[in-house]
């Protein structure tokens, strides 16, 4: 390997490329849309998921007040409608609207689910912390929207039917290739 070092951090996108998901949220008649790549699993018992955002936001305010979010993931076809979601901000105008992004209301919370979304989570805040610029907010999901095509029967995306929105940085966007995909049996590797 080459070796550059960089002590200079100012941009950097060494770890993408990333989903990209829509955070919606709901307080009263005022909601919001945000598109977010730094989002992650944070456990399966209870389930457990962790999104990133900018005390700074209009969506982290709604979610502080309302104690809850949705997190839906949207095929690269709907990339313009996640960089609509990201480019504005929600306390100057009604996204929705502006936007006209379909929703339905969630199940157990009154987060918009995007019906553009192949998957979307309704999470209840439970913690809260800051790290650096950025807040992490956890939620535990208690409902998930999918769109029944788009799952194959061992619960995983069907990649030749899906194409993954996915975020490689600098206001890039790509997704993956269904050639490319692999199953790797562990067994072998547990039996040394």
């Amino acid at each position: 390997m080459v070796e550059k070092v960089i002590e200079d951090i100012g941009r950097f996108y060494h770890h993408y490329p990333r989903l990209v998901v829509v955070v919606t949220s709901c307080l009263g008649e005022k909601e919001d849309a945000m598109a977010v790549t730094w989002h992650s699993p944070v456990s399966s018992h209870p389930p457990l998921f962790g999104v990133s955002i900018s005390p700074r936001r209009f969506s982290y305010k709604l979610i502080l007040e309302s104690k809850e979010f949705g997190v839906n993931f949207l095929p690269l076809e709907k990339a313009e409608l996640a960089v609509a979601t990201g480019a504005v901000r929600g306390e100057e105008m009604d996204k929705f609207k502006t936007f006209h992004i379909e929703r339905n209301r969630g199940t157990k919370t009154s987060v918009p689910i995007l019906k553009d979304a192949y998957a979307a989570y309704e999470c209840r805040l439970v913690d809260c912390h800051a790290y650096g610029d950025h807040e992490w907010l956890v939620g535990e999901v208690v409902a998930i929207h999918l769109l029944p095509q788009a799952i194959t029967p061992q619960q995983t995306l069907d990649m030749e039917k899906l194409r993954p929105l996915l975020y490689l940085g600098d206001d890039t966007y790509i997704t993956t290739d269904p050639r490319s995909q692999r199953s790797i049996d562990r067994q072998p590797f547990r039996q040394r």
